[in-house]
């Protein structure tokens, strides 16, 4: 199973053009990718399916990565808060290997990762060759967090003037897109995924968390105080994405609304990455092949 060049080129934000975050949709996509080949099939357990499928590709496309270990795959998730950052790294990532893959979180930064330059804390989780690292939330914290909330920067050594403004975030996406060019350069293949949810949506994912005991520790006072940025955070995004999707590293904008639908898209788009590695397993050479046969007539020999 994997997912058409329609449906890609529909969810990746064209490089050099805007996102138009607004005017996507954060429930469906255009182009059709959920076919009912059996019937009439609820398009929930269709996508479900199709997850199941992704999941499997996944794991077979990471053996190969790992085994090649000449390509790291970096995948970065952003999203409004309750848009499923956490379910989808669950469930799409549940047939990797862990060994090969880690998840790393960013929160609030510490005094030390203040004192650096504000890419620093997350080059040290960057994956090493033959592995995965997937980013929940990521180095667009520090233009997109500390856009809507610029008091944060006093924290920190770099703090532009009113006059420099405009020119303090211009030179901040300039320096991403150079990161990720660097990356992408030595072999690291970078995904950036914006999990596209509605306002309603996330208002009832939050009356969700509060009335299930299980999940209300899920829930902080801050998410409605954020939820209160709604509008400058949608033109954060929408700066940022345009300004840093790039052929080397480009964004694509998953509807959220529907669980369903954004975990099986997300599985889609990073088999896609995979496949465009071009990865092949390791041959193995003729002296090898050679003790590998000496080997196995010693174990046929034994008693």
């Amino acid at each position: 199973m994997k997912l058409t060049k329609e449906i890609i080129d529909e969810l990746r934000v064209e490089p050099g053009k805007h996102a138009n975050i607004t005017e996507r949709s954060t429930s469906a996509t255009t182009a059709k990718w959920l076919d009912d080949t059996e019937g009439e099939q609820p398009q929930k357990k269709i996508a479900q399916k199709d997850l199941v499928s992704f999941v499997k590709e996944l794991s077979r496309a990471q053996e190969k990565l790992w085994a090649d270990s000449s390509h790291a795959l970096l995948v970065v998730l952003q999203a409004m808060d309750a848009a499923g950052k956490d379910g989808t790294i669950k469930h799409v990532m549940s047939g990797v290997n862990p060994q090969g893959c880690r998840v790393e979180s960013f929160k609030q930064p510490s005094l030390e990762e203040l004192n650096h330059d504000f890419l620093w804390r997350c080059t040290r989780s960057l994956p090493a060759l033959g592995g995965i690292s997937i980013f929940n939330r990521s180095y667009y914290e520090d233009v997109l967090v500390v856009r809507v909330h610029p008091a944060l920067l006093d924290k920190t050594h770099e703090e532009p003037t009113k006059d420099d403004e405009s020119k303090f975030w211009r030179h901040r996406f300039e320096d991403i897109n150079h990161f990720e060019q660097h990356l992408h350069r030595n072999h690291t293949r970078v995904v950036k995924v914006f999990l596209h949810i509605s306002r309603d949506e996330q208002k009832k994912r939050f009356l969700k968390r509060l009335e299930d005991p299980d999940k209300r520790w899920k829930f902080s006072t801050n998410d409605l105080a954020e939820r209160q940025c709604w509008d400058d955070y949608e033109d954060a995004y929408e700066e940022a994405l345009s300004a840093t999707s790039t052929p080397w590293a480009p964004w694509y904008v998953v509807p959220a609304d529907h669980k369903y639908e954004l975990r099986a898209l997300v599985g889609g788009i990073v088999v896609d990455a995979i496949d465009q590695m071009k990865l092949k397993s390791p041959l193995v050479s003729a002296d090898k092949l050679e003790s590998l046969d000496k080997a196995k007539k010693q174990l046929l020999a034994e008693r």
